[in-house]
């Protein structure tokens, strides 16, 4: 059996707006609207990953901490880290801490969307032990 991943869940409290940040920011593109109120919408960033966005119940101040339990950051595979930083902010992105080591090799620098949800940005050189395996 292969296991490939076909979205992502990511509940907000303004989906519409949130939508729009992804969009925005990381060039997402916007694959399925449900038009209902509040709307929920598919996005397709570059590379293929797929994102759901939709309403959330409640939510915790506690969003933005790496260490609580759960599903808690997505990893942006760029070729630049530093081409991409300059990108992002550019368009509004901070970046709250230095640029880190990554766990198997390369570098990573954490950021956040509006509602607290943590990204980073992740290079890699062509010998990192993580690359691509299959």
């Amino acid at each position: 059996m292969r296991y490939v991943v076909e979205h992502i869940g990511l509940p907000a409290r303004d989906t519409a707006a949130l939508k729009d940040w992804y969009v925005r920011v990381l060039d997402a593109e916007v694959v399925y609207a449900d038009n209902q109120m509040p709307p929920a919408f598919i996005l397709r960033l570059p590379g293929g990953t797929q994102i759901e966005i939709y309403q959330a119940n409640s939510s915790v101040p506690e969003t933005k901490n790496n260490k609580l339990a759960g599903w808690r950051h997505l990893a942006l595979r760029v070729d630049s880290l530093e081409a991409a930083r300059a990108e992002l902010a550019a368009r509004g992105v901070e970046f709250p801490e230095p640029v880190k080591p990554a766990m198997g090799g390369g570098k990573v620098l954490f950021f956040a969307d509006p509602e607290g949800n943590l990204l980073h940005l992740v290079e890699r050189a062509g010998a990192a032990p993580i690359l691509n395996r299959s």
